[in-house]
């Protein structure tokens, strides 16, 4: 099966390895934090201003893949602190307000100056 491998300018890019793929109508976004791509700065000091412009940057990355948050089939979300938890949930429901796809966390291995968190996500389009 043909693989593309693709990212975005909206998207913060990594030298390390692909921002996302896509294999045949399958989506494999890779670990996003919630970098402004505008300043190269975490979105704020908040779980909920990182995970916020986290899902803003898988959105910008599915969409140059020609996909929607509503095509993700499976959401892996990784916290510097599991005790922010809470303040995830709640701009998850901001951003899946009616489906909500499976999702797990765990906590977050590399610790990177100011970043509290990183979400991977698979979407499958029509």
């Amino acid at each position: 099966m043909p693989r593309d491998v693709f990212s975005t300018p909206e998207a913060p890019k990594y030298p390390s390895y692909s921002r996302a793929v896509k294999a045949g109508n399958t989506i494999y976004v890779a670990g996003t934090i919630g970098v402004d791509v505008a300043t190269g700065e975490p979105a704020g000091p908040t779980i909920q201003e990182q995970t916020r412009q986290s899902l803003l940057n898988c959105q910008a990355i599915l969409r140059a893949g020609g996909a929607t948050l509503s095509d993700a089939v499976m959401v892996h979300t990784l916290l510097l602190r599991p005790e922010d938890a809470d303040g995830v949930n709640e701009v998850f429901d901001e951003f899946f307000p009616d489906v909500r796809p499976p999702r797990c966390v765990s906590k977050l291995g590399v610790d990177r100056p100011g970043i509290l968190v990183s979400i991977a996500m698979v979407a499958v389009t029509d």
